[in-house]
């Protein structure tokens, strides 16, 4: 079977050791490496610099971060709270959505890319499996406990609370306390009663 050929482009950027994927990331060309290079930096230095000012800190948790999220492409709701050492997948910031009052507490990190391993098989090579992406999407009023670790394709759904350390795979129904490694709930939230 004859090899499908590649562009002249595609074939500079995997000599130049950058060996993008055609399946992944379809018709790859050197303008649009170049501005993903340019929009990853100003992310990075976005995250790193402007997250994390002590200069800003009093206004960080629920002025600045919220911001800078938005800047790199979350989608963002009013009034969140977003804690110190949070990480965000920023190379697919579009596919987060974080509703109205959320808070995301100290080292929460949002994951919307893992490899595929459905079709992973003994004497295959796991660096060239492709990628599975999935949204997230927190829900209003969620909080989310330090330390947590939310992976791709996950809902929250609104008011509940995930406990602190927990690993979220499969989603939380709303107004559920859900705690561990994996993320399983242990309460449903009552109603408050009418006097």
């Amino acid at each position: 079977m004859a090899e499908k050929k590649l562009s002249l482009t595609y074939r500079f950027l995997r000599g130049i050791g950058l060996n993008y994927s055609e399946e992944e990331y379809g018709q790859v060309s050197l303008w649009g490496v170049i501005k993903r290079a340019t929009k990853t930096y100003r992310d990075e230095f976005l995250l790193k610099y402007v997250m994390h000012s002590w200069l800003l800190s009093p206004i960080l948790p629920r002025k600045v971060r919220p911001w800078v999220l938005k800047k790199i492409g979350c989608h963002v709701g009013k009034d969140i709270f977003v804690g110190d050492s949070v990480k965000i997948d920023s190379g697919h910031a579009d596919l987060i959505y974080i509703g109205d009052h959320a808070h995301l507490t100290g080292g929460c990190r949002l994951l919307c890319h893992q490899r595929d391993l459905s079709h992973y098989y003994a004497g295959d090579d796991a660096a060239k499996l492709p990628y599975r992406l999935g949204e997230i999407h927190i829900g209003k009023g969620v909080m989310v406990g330090m330390e947590t670790l939310i992976m791709p394709g996950v809902t929250i759904g609104d008011g509940s609370i995930i406990g602190a350390y927990s690993l979220v795979t499969k989603d939380i129904p709303a107004w559920s306390l859900a705690i561990g490694r994996p993320a399983k709930v242990v309460k449903q939230i009552p109603k408050r009663e009418e006097a």
